[in-house]
């Protein structure tokens, strides 16, 4: 079986304490690390453990079993799923600083015969610690990452061999490079330049126009941009959360959605004034209706264009973190239901405290955040506060 050098791993693990937890800044000596690694990822334990402990930080490892979630849902009684130790949670919220996630799946459908409704009624459970978890982001004292580790299961869900799937994470996350985090920094350089213009230009509308797509999105002038700083690694994606009260048009995804062990294919979305009117999907259907009909479901809580001229990504993975960052001939645009970015409003965040305000400036508000895309060409004009329009992305590329 193939597995990646030790080197490797090192490189990796680099980028993800050293560069990703909130872009390598304000990280103080012993702040504390939350590590999330499941058993199909063992041989990246140590090398981020190690990793954290020299950076001089206390790590805490949760090294998570194959089948736990499986095993949960099917057992779990209604109280049982909706019961979270509210005084553990808290104290977890309250101790850690950063925290990374690592994702590997010893089997992509473990979650397939689960009742979605189970699925759904976790997250509602879980809903108020994230909503704590954002706080203290926004307040910058949080920051988190994820990564991918290769299996099995999750080369051949893409026909391609183990050694092909891990080669995209090497080269994806430039770990064929002498000094990964150099390479990540110059980067991330460059799409923080590309968000400022955008931000410059104070953009009122979008209009994404495309064979598949013909969308009108409202960003406002509380919006800002956002992009690298090392939240997912890779990220390659320029984004923000628009205005959920105004979407009118419909959209199209040509790329596979995976959610709870299944994979929904060919979502096409229709939205009026301001929320869904018409969903479906040729495959996985009943599924993605289920999941419509959780509550903010219905609004649009990210806009995202990644570059052509960023992203080393070759393959479609069908694993969100990647293919919503695929690069070679087909770059991307997704959006994503649900949960809006706290950090693309652009004014007092102490506000966002308070939901009513979030509600007010149509900044979305869920436990969940679904990422869906789409890779076929498309234009972006923007409707500027002037009321003049400009083309701000084109054939795969920033305009601006």
């Amino acid at each position: 079986m193939f597995s990646p050098s030790i080197e490797i791993l090192n490189k990796y693990a680099d980028v993800l304490v050293n560069f990703a937890l909130r872009n390598g800044k304000w990280i103080k000596k012993w702040d504390v690390v939350f590590v999330y690694i499941p058993e199909s990822a063992k041989a990246f334990y140590i090398p981020l453990q190690e990793t954290i402990l020299k950076a001089g930080w206390h790590p805490i490892m949760k090294y998570m079993a194959e089948w736990v979630a499986k095993n949960f849902y099917e057992l779990a009684s209604n109280q049982q799923l909706q019961f979270l130790p509210d005084a553990y949670k808290k104290w977890e919220i309250e101790s850690k600083t950063h925290h990374i996630d690592i994702l590997a799946e010893m089997d992509k459908h473990e979650l397939k015969w689960i009742e979605p409704k189970k699925i759904m009624m976790r997250i509602k459970a879980n809903y108020p610690y994230k909503e704590l978890l954002n706080k203290k982001e926004r307040e910058k004292n949080f920051s988190w990452t994820v990564g991918l580790f290769g299996t099995p299961a999750m080369a051949k869900e893409v026909w391609l061999s183990l050694k092909a799937y891990r080669d995209q994470i090497i080269q994806a996350c430039f770990l064929d490079k002498k000094n990964p985090v150099k390479k990540w920094k110059e980067i991330n350089s460059w799409m923080i330049k590309e968000k400022d213009k955008l931000d410059k230009l104070q953009i009122e509308y979008l209009h994404i126009k495309g064979e598949d797509v013909d969308l009108n999105i409202k960003i406002g002038k509380d919006r800002r941009w956002k992009a690298g700083n090392g939240m997912n690694i890779p990220s390659f994606e320029i984004f923000t959360s628009p205005d959920k009260r105004e979407t009118n048009g419909r959209i199209r995804f040509n790329q596979p959605l995976y959610r709870y062990g299944s994979l929904i294919k060919w979502i096409e979305i229709e939205f009026k004034d301001w929320k869904i009117v018409k969903a479906s999907a040729k495959e996985n259907d009943k599924l993605f209706q289920d999941m419509i009909k959780i509550p903010w479901m219905e609004y649009v809580g990210e806009f995202s264009l990644t570059d052509a001229r960023t992203s080393r990504i070759t393959k479609f993975m069908w694993e969100t973190l990647y293919d919503e960052n695929v690069g070679w001939k087909y770059w991307n645009t997704h959006i994503a239901l649900w949960k809006a970015f706290d950090e693309c409003y652009n004014g007092d965040i102490s506000k966002l405290d308070n939901p009513k305000f979030k509600e007010s400036i149509g900044l979305n508000t869920s436990a969940e955040h679904v990422d869906i895309i789409s890779t076929t060409n498309r234009t972006v004009t923007a409707t500027l506060q002037d009321w003049s329009k400009k083309v701000i992305y084109k054939d795969w590329q920033f305009t601006i």
